[in-house]
């Protein structure tokens, strides 16, 4: 089974709960609107009226000296929660009662206390902020439309007056404490210019622009220091340089400081001379070695004469070289110590002259920072002067409240959508709750599942007599199935002895067996129906016979057989009825006389069925039940627990019976639509060309719908 059929399968049971328990939804859904409409009938109505404000945010912050420049008042997320919670202080409303003689009012005859009145209108406030604004709305509540209006704008004004107040206090102190501090920082100033004069004159100091931060008079000439400085640098750099040369020459061999002086930068007269003589012998040496002189031939001897002279001279000049290297170096080294100690006295000549002006310097600068904080400092108190003879608006009403038009509260609409919702819902919880207390059966899955036994038929409820009705109702064909499914159940063709048993009376036992019996009869059985319930027979009024003579004689007496049977105005249909049960003969059908009764109608009958009491009620219907070949169960739909159903099953197995399936009896096919199936293939099979059958005419106008008949209905027993 596929997760879609799964979810169907559950959301059907769930509509079979609703349907099942309709009344109880419908009654809680009934009381529930009834009582909200009750409700909402009795309650007061009430108006709404509501004035809005404007709250500026307070600006005393900004008239200290040293504010920050970027403050910003309107930016506090606090100030409408801060104002919500002053409005509904004493301070505001206490004015508000007294200048309404809101304690009268209310009190009547017996004025309210003032707290008294303060709770009762701190309930009637509904205050809202606009969002992105500094909009606050004043609502009020109350029974008398004229009476709300007159709040929410006496709020308005006390709450505006109180704020304008509370600013021009703190206006005014702000700009008394802000004189204060220019005074305070006006003395600073005049303090701070005398010092810095003062230091000046003692130093001697030539500053042209006292008043302002121009320090280009007091600059020192660092030009001299720098000067010698980059000397000193330039004399390093040349005594590295010497001395790397050195280091470089002094590592070489001779052969290899030839060839390398022009990289080093090294030019000598000699060696320039010199050295492509030398190189001009080698040359000629090789190429008269290369004709085939030999090493001792006289020009091979001139040459290497000449070379070793040229070697020689080259000699002499690297030596020269070297001693003149070594002399630059020292000379470099001179130079730099003289420089380096030039700088030094230098440096701390200015260091002299630095000391000097640093104290005339930071005493300027404190000098002119003060008078800078001064100006500051006075252009807020002018300005702060200038905005208050303008005036401050700390509060403004903007819209006076006005009594309202018709009553706001209840919503009566909403109240009973609301009821409604809740009815819905309480009376569904209500259902599945039931249901969930409910173990009696309600399905053929429960029976299968429980008891382990196959339902052998549905009857729907208020089935009546089928001797007085059309052979081809409805109901009749319910029937047809049972007998179907018993013929089709029984695993031997000759048990053929059966008997009807319940758990608790009033279940339909009875009236199944009759209407079985009549429909096996009907199919050309013989029948034979023994009304074995000897304490409450019931079959002699379906056949409508006297019930004088019957079982219990024939049990208790020599009577024959043929004496207490008697037939019927059915053909192949007979009938024994209970009789007259003695108060001494309880328990007769524990005898081997009822069981020779049993064995003889065996052989007599096609089928042969008892009526037996409740199974668990007396031990009757157990005796039966071991007697007989075949038993079937009767259950009455959603009547009794699942756990006696397991006991009535257990009663039939402990004495030996054998339980052939279970008959699902008074079926609500309206309520419970999982059995809307047994009734529609009927339709369809009693329906030709489009048209009406007599039957189903018939059936139909005795109130029956049809159902199937029982040759479509073979593989029923499954159910």
């Amino acid at each position: 089974m596929s997760d879609s059929t799964e979810v169907k399968l559950h959301f059907l049971d769930y509509w079979r709960v609703i349907k099942a328990r309709a009344g109880i939804i419908i009654l809680a859904f009934l009381l529930t609107m009834i009582t909200a409409g009750v409700t909402v009938y009795f309650m007061p109505r009430e108006y709404f009226s509501k004035a809005t404000i404007e709250v500026k945010p307070d600006d005393t912050s900004s008239m200290h000296v040293f504010a920050a420049g970027g403050y910003n008042p309107g930016s506090d997320p606090r100030l409408s929660p801060t104002q919500f919670k002053i409005i509904q202080e004493t301070g505001i409303l206490y004015p508000v009662i007294d200048q309404l003689g809101l304690c009268a009012k209310w009190g009547g005859a017996q004025p309210l206390l003032k707290e008294q009145a303060y709770g009762k209108l701190l309930g009637m406030l509904d205050m809202t902020a606009v969002r992105q604004t500094d909009l606050i709305e004043i609502g009020v509540w109350s029974t008398d439309k004229q009476e709300a209006a007159d709040i929410a704008n006496e709020i308005a004004v006390v709450y505006q007056d109180r704020r304008i107040a509370d600013q021009r206090q703190m206006v005014d102190t702000g700009l008394a404490r802000l004189q204060d501090e220019v005074a305070d920082q006006t003395k600073d100033v005049a303090d701070l210019r005398a010092k810095a004069a003062k230091i000046r004159m003692e130093m001697g100091i030539v500053d042209p622009d006292p008043d302002n931060f121009s320090n280009s008079g007091l600059d020192l000439d660092m030009a001299p220091v720098k000067s010698v400085q980059d000397e000193v640098d330039g004399a390093r750099l040349r005594t590295q340089e010497l001395q790397t040369q050195l280091d470089e020459v002094l590592k070489m061999s001779p052969d290899a400081l030839l060839v390398a002086l022009h990289m080093l930068n090294i030019d000598d007269p000699t060696v320039t001379k010199t050295l492509p003589l030398e190189q001009d012998t080698v040359t000629e040496e090789a190429a008269l070695k290369s004709s085939g002189l030999g090493p001792n031939h006289p020009r091979i001897k001139a040459l290497e004469a000449t070379r070793q002279a040229y070697l020689d001279q080259l000699n002499t000049a690297i030596t020269g070289i070297k001693a003149t290297m070594a002399t630059k170096l020292e000379l470099a080294k001179t130079t730099q110590a003289v420089l380096e100690a030039r700088l030094q006295e230098a440096r701390d000549d200015f260091a002299k002259h630095k000391d000097a002006g640093d104290d005339y310097t930071d005493a300027k600068y404190r000098y002119l920072e003060a008078q800078r904080l001064l100006d500051a400092a006075q252009e807020r108190y002018n300005t702060q002067e200038v905005q208050n003879g303008i005036g401050i608006v700390a509060a403004k009403v903007w819209e006076h409240a006005e009594p309202a038009l018709g009553p706001g509260r209840p919503k009566v609409f909403f109240y009973m959508m609301l009821a409604a919702v809740i009815g819905l819902g309480l009376g569904t919880v209500l259902a599945f709750f039931l249901e969930y207390l409910d173990t009696s059966v309600k399905s053929l899955e429960d029976v299968e599942r429980f008891l382990g036994v196959p339902v052998l038929a549905v009857i729907p409820k208020n089935v009546g007599i089928l001797m007085h009705q059309n052979s081809d109702s409805q109901d009749a064909e319910t029937y047809r199935i049972l007998r179907t499914n018993v013929e089709f159940n029984r695993k031997n063709p000759e048990a053929n002895t059966l008997t009807m048993i319940s758990g608790g009376p009033g279940e339909g036992k009875s009236t199944t067996l009759f209407n079985l019996a009549y429909t096996c009869a009907k199919g050309g059985y013989s029948v034979l129906v023994v009304d074995a319930d000897l304490r409450r027979p019931s079959q002699h009024r379906l056949f409508g016979v006297e019930n004088n003579v019957g079982l219990s004689n024939y049990l208790t007496s020599n009577m024959s057989f043929q004496e207490v049977v008697r037939t019927t105005g059915v053909e192949n249909l007979s009938f024994i009825p209970s009789g007259q049960l003695p108060r001494d003969a309880v328990g007769i059908l524990n005898s081997q006389r009822m069981t020779d009764l049993i064995r003889d109608t065996r052989v007599r009958y096609d089928l042969v069925m008892f009526d037996s009491p409740p199974i668990l009620g007396v031990s009757d219907g157990a005796v039966l039940a071991s007697e007989v070949d075949l038993s079937i169960m009767v259950i009455e739909h959603r009547r009794f627990p699942r756990s006696m159903l397991q006991r009535v099953k257990l009663a039939v197995q402990n004495v030996g019976g054998n339980l052939l399936g279970v008959v699902l009896n008074k079926v609500d096919a309206k309520h419970d639509s999982g059995y809307g199936y047994y009734g529609s293939y009927y339709d369809y099979y009693s329906t030709r060309n489009g048209e009406e059958q007599p039957a189903q005419i018939a059936a139909k106008a005795n109130g029956h719908k049809p159902q199937a008949t029982a040759e479509h209905e073979v593989h029923g027993e499954q159910y």
